[in-house]
């Protein structure tokens, strides 16, 4: 009786250490799941998003995010442009949603023939590119611009131009490196 209470706790003691390597094995599967699947890093070139984003920059882009919800204005995307051969993703902040006019008017963007509130530049913009006249967004179509205007190439400019819902990559929510930066993007 000794012998096979000894032996049943033996088997307690494995059965709990490889209940634990399954946990841990599992969790790094579903983490790496999620970040290979749900996720993507992008690399920031140049200052057209300054102050939000910088030179540098390393983003995580939630890949997942627009499956369910739209993009909403002054989100932070990734998006790669639809005439454009290259593996290079831009990153700009959503101004115009979808059925809306917008135009650049003396520096200032309208939406809808009213000036834009809460934006997150508060400049004048100097080259109003293909918003001097009103774009009229189609169904799935945004509007994006730099947030750093004068020093940006977005959707004011006919290489970019408006953005589909179909080539955006997702919303960038988190600052990944250089770690001094680490953060949430607003």
């Amino acid at each position: 009786m000794v012998r096979f209470q000894r032996r049943y706790q033996e088997n307690e003691v494995l059965l709990k250490i490889c209940k634990n390597a399954v946990d841990i094995i599992m969790v790094i599967l579903a983490a790496y799941v999620l970040v290979h699947f749900g996720c993507a890093r992008a690399s920031i070139s140049g200052g057209s998003m300054e102050p939000a984003l910088v030179n540098e920059d390393t983003v995580m882009v939630n890949r997942m995010s627009y499956s369910i919800l739209n993009p909403a204005r002054y989100d932070v995307i990734a998006f790669k442009p639809e005439d454009v051969e290259s593996s290079k993703v831009y990153i700009k902040r959503i101004i115009g949603l979808p059925g809306e006019t917008v135009q650049i008017i003396d520096g200032a963007v309208h939406i809808n023939g009213n000036p834009l509130r809460d934006d997150a530049a508060d400049i004048d913009i100097l080259t109003a590119g293909l918003a001097a006249d009103e774009i009229i967004l189609g169904k799935d179509e945004y509007f994006v611009l730099g947030d750093n205007r004068n020093n940006s190439e977005d959707s004011r400019f006919s290489n970019i131009g408006t953005v589909k819902k179909e080539n955006i990559v997702g919303k960038v929510w988190l600052i990944f490196s250089p770690f001094k930066r680490f953060g949430v993007v607003g």
